[in-house]
C-alpha cells in the first residue's frame, strides 16, 4: 500500500484535499476507500470473529442454565429458536477468515446479524411470559454492542440498526402484554438510542479515516524526505562532471575498509592516475574539451575494472584514484596497464602534449599484501610518489611502487 501511495500523485492530491476539509465532511471514494478497507479490514475481521464467537458461547451456556434452573417446557420452547445462532455463526466467521469480495462480507454479516437478532426475540417469544420483552431487550443490547465495536461502512451498521428496531417494533406490536401505543412509543424510545449509537460509529469511523489520511500524507511525506535525503547523498559523494564517485566517497570507503586501522583484511592496490599535460589540453583546445576528456577517461577506467568490487573515484582536477581490492601486484599492474593502453588507443587529441598527440595516462601502482599493516594513506603515499616518478621518467607509463629498495630504486617501470 505504502508504494502505491508514494508513487500516484492522484491520491497525494485527494489525501491533501480531503484533509483541507472539515472532519465531518470526510468521505472516502474510488481507490483510497479500497486502500482503507484493506488497512483495516484485518483488526475488524478479528473483532467480528471474536464477538460472534461470544455470542455463541453466551447462547449455549443460557441455553445450558436455562435447562437446568427453568421448567422444562420453558427450556425446551428455547431451545430450538436458540440453535439457530451457533451454526449461523460459524458461516459468518468462515466468510470472514480472509478478504474476499466486499459484497459477499456485507451481506453475509447482516445476514448473520438478522439471524441472531431474529434467533434471540424467538427465544423470548417462544418462552413467553416475563421473558417476551426481556429477550426483546436483550436483542436490542446485542445489536448495539455489534453497532459500537463493528468498524463497518455506515450503510451495514444502519442496516443492522433498522433490522434491530424493525424486529423489535414487529414483536411488540405482537406482545399480548402491552398496547399498541406502548410497543410504538418504547421503539422511538429505543431508536433514539441505537442511532445516537449509529451516530457515534460513525464519527469513530470518520476519525478512524482522518487518522488514516493523516497516515497516507505522513508515509508520502517521508518517502520525499527519503528520497531527496537519497539525492543528496548521492550528490555528496558523486562528481558532478564525469558521474562517478568523489574524493569524499572514496576516502568514506577507505575507512570502511581499513576498519579504521592499517590493514586491508584481504589486501589491496591503489592506482593513482593522471592524464598527461591536461592543463596543455585545456590552453590549446578550451574548457569544453577537457572537460569531455575528463568524461571519457572516467568513463574507460570504470570499464578496465571490476564492476563489482573495484572502486574508482575522481580525486583531483584531472587525477582519479582506482581501489582494487583483494589483487596482488601482477594483477595491479595488469589493469593499470590495461587502463594506460585503453585511453592512448581512444584516440582522444591533445595536441599540445608533449608525449603524445592523443590523451595519455601516468599511473603509480601502490600494494598491500594481505599480511602487511599500511595505513590507506600511507598508500596512496606511496602510489602518488610512483606517479610522480612516472611523470619525472616520461609520463604515459606505469610505475610500481618498490617499499624495501633505496630511493630511486624504490620503483620499478613497467613500460
Amino acid at each position: 500500500m505504502h508504494l502505491e501511495v508514494q508513487d500516484d500523485p492522484a491520491i497525494t492530491s485527494e489525501v491533501d484535499r480531503l484533509l483541507a476539509r472539515r472532519t465531518r465532511d470526510i468521505r472516502l471514494k474510488g481507490e483510497i476507500k479500497r486502500l482503507f478497507r484493506a488497512r483495516v479490514w484485518s483488526q475488524t475481521a478479528k473483532i467480528i470473529r471474536a464477538w460472534m464467537i461470544w455470542v455463541a458461547f453466551l447462547d449455549v451456556l443460557t441455553l445450558a442454565l436455562n435447562m437446568l434452573m427453568l421448567p422444562r417446557a420453558i427450556a425446551l420452547s428455547m431451545l430450538l429458536p436458540g440453535a439457530i445462532i451457533p451454526p449461523v455463526i460459524l458461516v459468518v466467521i468462515l466468510v470472514w477468515r480472509k478478504p474476499q469480495a466486499p459484497w459477499l462480507q456485507g451481506a453475509s454479516l447482516i445476514s448473520g446479524m438478522f439471524l441472531i437478532l431474529l434467533s434471540v426475540a424467538l427465544v423470548g417469544v417462544s418462552a413467553g411470559g416475563e421473558f417476551y420483552e426481556r429477550h426483546l431487550n436483550i436483542m436490542l443490547f446485542v445489536a448495539i454492542t455489534a453497532i459500537i465495536i463493528f468498524g463497518i461502512p455506515l450503510a451495514w451498521t444502519v442496516t443492522i440498526a433498522a433490522l434491530a428496531l424493525g424486529l423489535y417494533l414487529v414483536f411488540q406490536l405482537q406482545n399480548p402484554g402491552i398496547e399498541f401505543g406502548s410497543a410504538v412509543a418504547a421503539t422511538l424510545f429505543f431508536a433514539s438510542g441505537i442511532f445516537a449509537t449509529v451516530a457515534a460509529r460513525r464519527i469513530m469511523t470518520i476519525l478512524a479515516q482522518k487518522t488514516f489520511l493523516f497516515e497516507l500524507r505522513d508515509r508520502h511525506r517521508v518517502a520525499e524526505l527519503a528520497e531527496a535525503n537519497d539525492r543528496l547523498e548521492l550528490l555528496a559523494s558523486t562528481d558532478p562532471l564525469t558521474g562517478i564517485a568523489n574524493r569524499r566517497w572514496m576516502t568514506e570507503t577507505l575507512d570502511r575498509l581499513w576498519g579504521g586501522g592499517r590493514k586491508c583484511p584481504d589486501g589491496a592496490a591503489m592506482l593513482m592516475c593522471d592524464i598527461d599535460d591536461f592543463k596543455k589540453l585545456n590552453d590549446h583546445l578550451g574548457h569544453a574539451e577537457g572537460d569531455r576528456c575528463l568524461v571519457e577517461v572516467a568513463s574507460i577506467i570504470q570499464e578496465n575494472v571490476r564492476r563489482d568490487c573495484d572502486h574508482v573515484a575522481r580525486y583531483g582536477g584531472e587525477e582519479f584514484l582506482v581501489l582494487l581490492p583483494r589483487v596482488d601486484k601482477e594483477e595491479a599492474i595488469s589493469v593499470a596497464e590495461r587502463i594506460r593502453e585503453s585511453v592512448e588507443a581512444a584516440a582522444l587529441p591533445n595536441p599540445a602534449s608533449r608525449v603524445s598527440r592523443r590523451v595519455t595516462l601516468s599511473i603509480g601502482v601502490a600494494v598491500q599484501a594481505a599480511d602487511e599493516a599500511i595505513s590507506p594513506e600511507q598508500l596512496q603515499r606511496q602510489a602518488d610518489a610512483a606517479l610522480y616518478l612516472a611523470k619525472q621518467t616520461g609520463r604515459n607509463r606505469v610505475l610500481l611502487h618498490r617499499p624495501e629498495s633505496s630511493e630511486r630504486k624504490q620503483f620499478q617501470s613497467i613500460r
